[in-house]
């Protein structure tokens, strides 16, 4: 599936350098050599929300001043981490290697408890942490085979049930779970991994309905989950799950198809998406305004109906 000049334009038009560097290097589909790219990328470090957020980082790799890791939402150092692993910045950074091993001696004792006693729920907080540790390379690090253990027990032993959801299977955790193992190399998954990715994309896509949101819960279906967002933090709604799909090279999923229509469906006479951004007044300031909001959720939909496309065409 190919796009318009003007809406490939209006995205290159964009203040953050991350979505330039997207649209050139994902939807346009350069060479990581080309100029242009090189100097997206470049940039993303040094203009615009990246160095925005780092330049609230202490010496000791957190953020200052927070409660805690976790609080307040969203700039601590758990929400910044997500964002600049989010915002694509550079992983071999040594700012962002602080970063993650601050949070992964922060919670060691915490996993090491949870483990010892097989807890279980809270898999969109592990998840997320797995995404930005491997986003910078921390792929060898016990701390962080801890985390893919703990995933694996709370996936394949509890079904992703969560005290935050009443001890019932939660939709999020198993979203976040799948985003932080989506970025796992092929030949670090092991069998038990591969067990976990699986059943979670039949939790997701089969045993439920993506676009429905059928999924066990006490309440109502959260007012996100039909809005196109961005930036989420431990919460999903149907654009982030296809991402993670994406991610997961399995877009050809059976229960893919009524989304992808819903995605098609949500598109303007423009031929763009409107975004939300609903917790912008909490997060870092200057991370995206309503214009920049409608970038980035076009940028995802178009290039999952792009991947979509190709995946389908190929009768993959």
């Amino acid at each position: 599936m190919t796009f318009d000049v003007p809406f490939e334009d209006w995205l290159l038009k964009a203040q953050t350098p991350t979505i330039r560097f997207l649209t050139l290097s994902l939807l346009q589909e350069h060479d990581e050599a080309d100029p242009e790219v090189k100097n997206a990328y470049q940039e993303i470090m040094e203009t615009g929300p990246v160095p925005t957020i780092l330049s609230g980082q202490t010496k000791a790799g957190n953020w200052h001043p927070e409660h805690s890791y976790y609080t307040p939402k969203y700039v601590s150092t758990h929400w910044s981490m997500m964002l600049l692993a989010e915002l694509n910045a550079d992983g071999s950074d040594k700012r962002l290697a602080r970063g993650v091993d601050y949070m992964l001696t922060a919670t060691r004792d915490e996993l090491t408890k949870a483990l010892d006693n097989s807890k279980h729920g809270l898999s969109c907080f592990w998840g997320n942490l797995l995404r930005y540790a491997l986003h910078c390379g921390f792929n060898d690090d016990p701390r962080v085979e801890s985390i893919i253990h703990y995933l694996g027990h709370d996936a394949l032993a509890e079904g992703w049930r969560c005290p935050h959801n009443d001890e019932l299977p939660c939709a999020w955790g198993a979203a976040r779970s799948l985003w932080g193992l989506a970025i796992l190399p092929l030949e670090l998954r092991s069998t038990k991994t591969k067990s976990m990715i699986d059943q979670g994309l039949d939790f997701l896509l089969s045993t439920h309905r993506l676009v429905e949101a059928n999924y066990p819960t006490s309440g109502r279906v959260h007012s996100l989950w039909s809005r196109m967002n961005f930036p989420l933090f431990y919460q999903a709604d149907i654009l982030f799950v296809l991402r993670v799909v994406a991610e997961l090279g399995a877009l050809d999923h059976p229960g893919v198809q009524p989304a992808i229509e819903w995605l098609i469906s949500r598109r303007n006479l423009n031929r763009r998406w409107r975004g939300s951004s609903p917790f912008r007044r909490r997060t870092w300031k200057g991370l995206a305004d309503v214009e920049e909001t409608n970038r980035w959720v076009s940028l995802h939909a178009a290039r999952i109906l792009q991947q979509s496309a190709i995946r389908f065409s190929e009768g993959v």
